[in-house]
């Protein structure tokens, strides 16, 4: 009997082996794990680094591409913006948007006409390229300009909102809407560690501010781009 036990677990040992590193075995293993943190303990996790803007240029980041979706005819913009309207815009012939309505939450404005948006990169291209993006391949840029791996890389906002915003850090610019603000530096650091960026001096004791007072009980989430 305990011959045909061990035979029969050898069998399905073997049986296993392939399973286990088949391609698809391999990809799953090898797949980013979500992380889930206080925000505290996140800002912990953030490099500390001087920031270079040496050689900086808007078109670095190639944007918008042709979007998650290559088949719809949409993209990158116009795909956030069916993804984050609260009333869901017609879209006709080559992605063209009508009606719909959003909230732009760095300001708590409802608007109803896609035209009137930005779709803003929450770390702005300018300061990732400060926190390490200078080193980045062209594809990473354009996969970093263009990531809806995760909902809080790319938000639609306000024109007015993100302007005024520019590339600035929450050392010097937070959302206008006190509601907005634990939102947007939990989604800032998600960012900056999402993608392996860096954070300077200002910028550290800025995000400080905020795990120490109104929003220590943000909860950051975010997984890593290989």
């Amino acid at each position: 009997m305990i011959k045909n036990l061990a035979r029969t677990f050898g069998a399905l040992s073997l049986a296993l082996v392939p399973l286990l590193s088949s391609p698809a075995a391999q990809a799953a293993s090898a797949a980013p794990v979500a992380e889930v943190t206080t925000l505290a303990d996140a800002v912990g996790l953030v490099k500390v680094t001087e920031e270079d803007r040496t050689g900086y240029t808007r078109s670095s980041f190639k944007h918008w591409n042709s979007g998650d979706d290559k088949s719809d005819g949409c993209n990158t913009r116009a795909e956030v913006l069916i993804a984050e309207a609260v009333v869901a815009p017609t879209v006709e012939s080559g992605c063209k948007l009508s009606g719909g309505t959003w909230v732009s939450y760095y300001d708590g404005q409802e608007v109803t006409s896609a035209g009137s948006l930005d779709i803003d990169h929450v770390v702005a291209l300018a300061e990732a390229w400060d926190s390490g993006a200078s080193a980045w391949s062209a594809a990473r840029r354009e996969a970093y300009a263009n990531d809806q791996g995760a909902d809080v890389s790319l938000v639609a906002v306000t024109a007015r909102s993100n302007r005024q915003k520019s590339d600035q850090d929450p050392a010097d610019w937070m959302p206008p809407s006190p509601e907005a603000q634990c939102r947007y530096v939990g989604e800032w650091v998600a960012t900056k560690l999402r993608w392996g960026l860096t954070a300077d001096d200002r910028e550290l004791e800025a995000l400080k501010v905020y795990t120490e007072g109104p929003c220590e009980d943000t909860i950051v989430r975010y997984t890593p781009v290989a």
